[in-house]
C-alpha cells in the first residue's frame, strides 16, 4: 500500500495546490494542509503541486508465495440445486484463465441433496468439484456458507476465486475476502491473468468515466465477481471428465442464526438478459408516447423492449428494462439501439452482443464504436420505414 507524505514546509501557496485536487480531498486545517478520505490517490497532488510538497511514499509489503496458491475456482450459484447459467459463464473464463497459467479448475458446490447434480460440471471441462452436501445447507444462509467457502479455500488454496455477481454472490464474496484479508473486484467485465498468476480485472470506474485495471500481486486468492452474460459459457460435452470430491467439515460450524421459515416460489418476470433480440431506446425518445413506436418494432422482431437509464427515471419503462452498469448485462443475437449515444455505463452492459444496429443523429455518438452497422439519421424516419418494410417481406433500403 502506498500514502501521500505532506511537507508543510515546502508548500508556498496553500490554496492554489488545494485547487489541484479534482476530488476536493485537500483542506486547509489552520494553515495547514490536510488529506481527506477523499482522496483517490491519483497523485495529480505530487505532479503538478510545487516540488517535495506532497510525496508519495511505497510502503513495502511482504511478498507472498505464490507458489502455495494454484488453480482457477468458480462458487456454484444455485437455488435447491438448479446452477445458475453464470456459473457455466465462469466455467469458460476458468478454463481460459488456468489454460494460460497451467493450472487445474475448480468448482464450489455447496447444499443439501446437490451430488447427482455435482456431476452435470464435469461436462464442462471442470478438473475437481469440491461439494459439501449437507442438510444445513439447502437453504442460502450467509455465516454457514461463508464457512463452506472459508474451508474450500483452505484445502484447495485456489489462487482465483470467481463468484457470480447474483443476489447470493454479492453478498458472500466480500465477506470471503474479508475472512482471508484479500482484495475483491465487483462486476468486472474483462478478466486476464499474468504468467506470475496475477489476476487482471477490468471495471469501469468513477461512475464509468473509466475503464479501471486492477490487480492483486500480494494477497490471495484473488476474488472477482462477474455478471450474468459478460462472459462466455462453454459447450457442453457429451463425455464427463475431472473428480468429484466429497468434503467433511465440522457442522457445528454450520449453524446460523437465520432460521429459515418458509420459502415461496417468485412470480416469474421479464429478464432482459436472456432475450435473443433486444431493442432499446435511448435519451433520443422525445416523449414516453413515442415508446409505442419501439414496442411495435419489437412486436414484429418477437423482440424484448429495453431502454437506458435516463428513461428509467423518467418513469417510461419499467426498471427491469434498464441496460447497464445499474441494470441489467445482455447478451442477445441482435440489439437495435434506437438514439442511444453510448455511454461508457451503457456500453459495459451489451458490448457482448453478437450483432449491434445503431440508429442516432449524431454521426461521432460514442455507440458508432461498438456497432457493427451504423445508422446516422432521424429514428424517427428511419423506424417507421424498419417496421414497413418488416410487414411487407421486403428487404430494407434505409
Amino acid at each position: 500500500m502506498g500514502r501521500l507524505v505532506v511537507n508543510q514546509d515546502k508548500i508556498d501557496d496553500l490554496d492554489k495546490l488545494i485547487k489541484l485536487c479534482p476530488f476536493g480531498a485537500m483542506e486547509n486545517v489552520n494553515g495547514k494542509l490536510e488529506i481527506n478520505s477523499g482522496c483517490k490517490m491519483c497523485r495529480l497532488c505530487v505532479k503538478k503541486g510545487p516540488e517535495g510538497a506532497v510525496v508519495y511514499v511505497d510502503d513495502e509489503t511482504a511478498a507472498i508465495d505464490k507458489s502455495k496458491w494454484k488453480g482457477v475456482a468458480v462458487y456454484v450459484d444455485h437455488v435447491e440445486g438448479q446452477i445458475h447459467p453464470v456459473t457455466f459463464e465462469l466455467i469458460g473464463k476458468a478454463k481460459e484463465l488456468a489454460s494460460k497459467i497451467n493450472q487445474p479448475t475448480f468448482a464450489v458446490f455447496a447444499g443439501s441433496g446437490i451430488k447427482d447434480k455435482a456431476s452435470e460440471l464435469l461436462h464442462y471441462g471442470v478438473d475437481e468439484v469440491f461439494v459439501y452436501d449437507y442438510k444445513p445447507l439447502r437453504h442460502f444462509r450467509i455465516e454457514p456458507y461463508s464457512y463452506v467457502l472459508e474451508d474450500f479455500i483452505n484445502k484447495a488454496k485456489p489462487s482465483i476465486m470467481l463468484i457470480g455477481a447474483t443476489t447470493i454472490g454479492r453478498s458472500l464474496a466480500p465477506r470471503v475476502a474479508a475472512r482471508f484479508k484479500t482484495g475483491l473486484t465487483a462486476d468486472c467485465t474483462v478478466l486476464d491473468v499474468k504468467e506470475n498468476t496475477d489476476l487482471i480485472q477490468i471495471r469501469p470506474a468513477f461512475g464509468g468515466n473509466i475503464m479501471a485495471q486492477i490487480i492483486n500481486p500480494n494477497h490471495r486468492p484473488q476474488l472477482a465477481t462477474v455478471r450474468y452474460k459478460v462472459m462466455s459459457a462453454p459447450k457442453r460435452s457429451d463425455e464427463a471428465h475431472g473428480n468429484i470430491t466429497y468434503c467433511r467439515i465440522d457442522e457445528d460450524k454450520l449453524i446460523s442464526k437465520i432460521e429459515v421459515l418458509d420459502v415461496t416460489q417468485k412470480e416469474s418476470e421479464v429478464n432482459i438478459s436472456d432475450a435473443e433480440v433486444i431493442v432499446a431506446a435511448g435519451r433520443g425518445l422525445k416523449s414516453q408516447a413515442d415508446m409505442k413506436m419501439i414496442e411495435h418494432l419489437a412486436a414484429l422482431l418477437k423482440a424484448q423492449v429495453a431502454s437506458t437509464r435516463p428513461l428509467v427515471e423518467a418513469g417510461w419503462v419499467d426498471a427491469r428494462r434498464q441496460i447497464g452498469l445499474s441494470g441489467r448485462t445482455v447478451k442477445p443475437k441482435l440489439i437495435i439501439c434506437c438514439g442511444i449515444s453510448g455511454s461508457v455505463q451503457f456500453a459495459a452492459g451489451m458490448n457482448n452482443s453478437d450483432f449491434i444496429i445503431a440508429i442516432n443523429t449524431d454521426e461521432k455518438a460514442s455507440i458508432f464504436n461498438i456497432a457493427n452497422i451504423g445508422i446516422v439519421g432521424d429514428m424517427y424516419k428511419i423506424i417507421p420505414r424498419l417496421i414497413d418494410s418488416i410487414k411487407s417481406g421486403k428487404g430494407v433500403n434505409l
